[in-house]
């Protein structure tokens, strides 16, 4: 059967057709990974040495619009509440520090991944590009320390964050055709650049988007928020085939909901609740809290449509991640439960705590627990994330079942037509069976075809 024909037949779009044609090849693929590399790896490089300073600069009072700048950062007023609160200043410290190491693992993680999967897709380039630079150069954050201490950092830092910063607006105004739609949002993406740009300012100079009157600030970031919500809207509505509606509904609601965030915490906390945004108010950890976890919905978005939608088909590799990921801390939380209970237990009995026999039982337990516990993970994975192929798992398993008892030819027929109509889900399915007889019988079915990505794959 022709491809029209089987368009005819379906009355959808062949899947070639639905994808944006984004892939490199030849010399402009091995530039872009290239120039992909030179500005990722040393940015990945100056954000992880720069946590031990960060770390050290939490601890000491911020001083100045440039100290104070710094994310988490407090003045003495700040760290002297801190006790009244239940902290230490050098508990404060690592708290801060070590929430922004696992905020960064996410983004990064993420990132590197599609990087890895997908390098020959320019969009999903930009999409890794913007993914481990907007956390790694964000203002305030160990990069920034690192410049601060050694200044001759202060240039290259700066363009990497003007890269890292605007590289996020872009994404989303291009994706997921590679194209501005409407054309006029180029005007948006002109907005954004300029706005990126002054952050690469002094604090102290007036150009810096820090110090524009709060009504620019707010209306620039209204039409620029607006925009890009309207743009994602309009694409999805009018021009995204069913096929890319389905890939990109997540990345949509991650946005849309950030944006309201983003406005929702803008009205709380510069409004009603002004002293929480000071440096000089020990509350100012919700703040620095807040908007890192309302951010993080943008990289889980991106990997829920990986995970459910095969968006840049690598949803594999993520699946295997999760489920070796999850085993990992599962069999580590339960070894060391094992010995701390084998211990305790042992210790009332023989006064004794330190037993080999224990490790050996605690690991043999480990042991045998591995292949189970593995089963048991995919198939949560699976169940959330992999419905459709989970429930034709289940279907198949119940129609072996079937075989062994069903005797009846005809049930037997009826059964595998709903079997390949729950499991592969096909506009038509026929069946022939050759009788003794030389004779055919054959059974026919018309399936209705629904529009949706899992029934379409």
């Amino acid at each position: 059967m022709s491809n029209k024909q089987r368009q005819a037949v379906s009355g959808s779009k062949p899947v070639a057709s639905s994808t944006a044609n984004t892939r490199l090849s030849g010399s402009w693929l091995i530039i872009t990974r290239a120039l992909w590399l030179a500005l990722v790896v040393p940015s990945l490089v100056l954000f992880v040495a720069g946590f031990p300073l960060y770390y050290a600069r939490l601890q000491m009072a911020c001083v100045g619009p440039v100290m104070c700048n710094i994310v988490g950062s407090m003045t003495a007023k700040g760290l002297q509440a801190l006790p009244a609160l239940g902290f230490s200043v050098s508990e404060y410290a690592a708290f801060v520090t070590l929430f922004w190491a696992i905020i960064a693992v996410i983004w990064c993680g993420i990132g590197l991944l599609i990087y890895w999967r997908r390098s020959d897709d320019w969009l999903a380039l930009l999409a890794a590009f913007f993914l481990v630079m907007f956390v790694t150069t964000f203002p305030g954050l160990p990069t920034s320390v690192l410049a601060l201490t050694y200044p001759v950092l202060n240039v290259p830092t700066t363009l990497m964050s003007v890269l890292g910063q605007a590289s996020i607006g872009m994404f989303f105004l291009l994706f997921p055709s590679g194209r501005l739609v409407p054309r006029w949002m180029g005007l948006i993406l002109l907005l954004i650049v300029i706005q990126v740009v002054s952050s690469a300012f002094p604090l102290t100079s007036p150009l810096n988007a820090n110090n524009w009157p709060g009504w620019l600030n707010g209306l620039v970031s209204l039409v620029t928020y607006g925009t890009i919500i309207f743009s994602q809207v309009y694409r999805y509505r009018r021009e995204s085939t069913p096929i890319q509606r389905q890939q990109t509904k997540w990345v949509v609601l991650g946005i849309i909901t950030v944006v309201t965030g983003f406005i929702a915490f803008g009205v709380l906390f510069s409004v009603l609740f002004p002293a929480v945004g000071q440096s000089d108010s020990p509350y100012s950890v919700i703040l620095d809290i807040a908007y890192p976890l309302l951010t993080l919905l943008l990289p889980l978005s991106i990997g829920t449509a990986i995970l459910r939608y095969r968006l840049y088909d690598i949803d594999v590799l993520i699946n295997r991640t999760l489920v070796y990921a999850l085993l990992t801390g599962v069999l580590v939380a339960l070894y060391v439960g094992l010995i701390f209970g084998l211990e305790s237990l042992v210790g009332l009995l023989t006064r004794q705590t330190s037993q080999p026999v224990i490790i050996v039982i605690s690991t043999l337990a480990i042991a045998a627990l591995i292949q189970p516990l593995r089963h048991r993970i995919q198939n949560l994975i699976d169940r959330r994330f992999y419905r459709h192929k989970y429930d034709a798992q289940k279907t198949l398993a119940a129609f072996n079942a079937t075989l062994r008892s069903e005797v009846d030819l005809n049930q037997l027929r009826e059964q595998l037509l709903v079997v390949v109509n729950e499991t592969m889900q096909p506009v038509h399915v026929s069946l022939w069976l050759r009788s003794p007889q030389r004779h055919t019988e054959k059974s026919s079915r018309h399936l209705e075809q629904h529009d949706t990505m899992e029934e379409d794959s």
